[in-house]
């Protein structure tokens, strides 16, 4: 057995803990702290497949932005831990059928990539660009597909907006219109006050 092998199976094995560790766990920000663990493991494993720039990516997108994000809104929220975990049992079941599902769909495509070629890819040459390669297949072979998921993410994001705006009495709004009106003579008014005498 290989270093690299024994790393892959070690990167491997921190990584489906962690995700058990996600799901599992009891306190949301454990639960954010594992999902950031799984993202840098899964890092690694990108890394040992030659894909740099997809490593990168991940620990500075998933980990440096949303992982943040997630952290703020757990703690910032006041979440009702009791009513959360009441239906986890009933959900169980069909959650490790969804779970046994895909790790047996990705262990046939591994098993029947390996089974075609007879053995492992061949490696890259020094001067092989990931980066390049992913870049000239996006923006030529599937560039449609990409416009396409880029369109739908952002009418998800319009959606979830206005799904999720609350008008509400007690918030103050501003109006710009008044506010372009304004003028700096009418902002500052100066009050001339006579002096007061301390009495001594």
């Amino acid at each position: 057995m290989t270093s690299e092998l024994i790393l892959f199976y070690t990167f491997a094995v921190i990584l489906v803990g962690a995700a058990v560790g996600v799901v599992t766990a009891r306190n949301p920000v454990h639960c954010a702290l594992l999902l950031v663990l799984a993202f840098f493991t899964s890092a690694g494993l990108w890394v040992q497949l030659q894909a740099e720039f997809l490593a990168i990516v991940l620990v500075l997108v998933y980990v440096g932005a949303v992982m943040v994000l997630f952290l703020f809104v757990v703690m910032m929220l006041d979440l009702n831990l009791t009513r959360l975990r009441e239906r986890f049992w009933s959900y169980l079941p069909i959650g490790g059928i969804v779970a046994l599902l895909l790790v047996a769909e990705m262990g046939l495509l591994v098993w029947g990539a390996y089974a075609r070629s007879g053995a492992m890819p061949p490696a890259l040459a020094p001067d092989y660009s990931n980066t390049r390669a992913l870049g000239r297949l996006i923006y030529t072979d599937y560039v449609y597909p990409f416009e396409l998921a880029a369109v739908i993410l952002l009418v998800a994001i319009i959606a979830a907006i206005a799904l999720t705006l609350r008008h509400r009495k007690t918030t103050k709004y501003q109006d710009p219109a008044q506010q372009v009106k304004a003028h700096p003579k009418g902002r500052v008014r100066i009050i001339a006050m006579a002096s007061e005498k301390r009495d001594e």
